[in-house]
């Protein structure tokens, strides 16, 4: 079993994503000091409420910018959907390093062409896409 850590900004974009074997205090102060060391200090942390979490925060001494509640961290958890279906179309993943390296390179891939169809008129989304591919394409290139 392995288990993954994300950060996500307030628009479900992922910064940052880390694997880890356990879900302890140990792993969640990583995680939060490797986030904060890329992304800075954030206003507010949202989390599911996992107490490794809060210990983690009081270790660093941020722990009153937690917040905790019912539905709060949808932004998070349906930021995992897209990865949870290729995960599982994949039959899941044999090594933590497979895992880690799918993770990041999906963020990246998915955060460069997800272009919030639902907010935005067809014209400009077809735009975008298009824009989006061009860049990618000079990127691989």
């Amino acid at each position: 079993m392995h288990y993954l850590w994300r950060a996500v900004d307030h628009e479900g974009r992922v910064l940052g994503s880390f694997a880890s074997k356990q879900r302890d205090k140990v792993a969640a102060l990583k995680f939060i000091k490797h986030a904060m060391k890329r992304h800075g200090q954030p206003r507010v942390i949202v989390t599911d409420g996992l107490r490794s979490y809060r210990a983690a925060m009081d270790e660093i001494g941020n722990a009153d910018r937690e917040e905790i509640g019912r539905w709060i961290n949808n932004r998070a958890e349906n930021s995992h959907q897209p990865f949870r279906r290729r995960e599982r179309a994949m039959l899941r993943f044999r090594s933590m390093k497979s895992l880690q390296k799918f993770s990041s390179v999906h963020a990246a891939f998915h955060n460069h062409f997800n272009q919030d169809r639902h907010l935005i008129k067809r014209h400009d989304y077809k735009v975008r896409r298009s824009a989006a591919q061009l860049e990618w394409r000079s990127l691989v290139a």
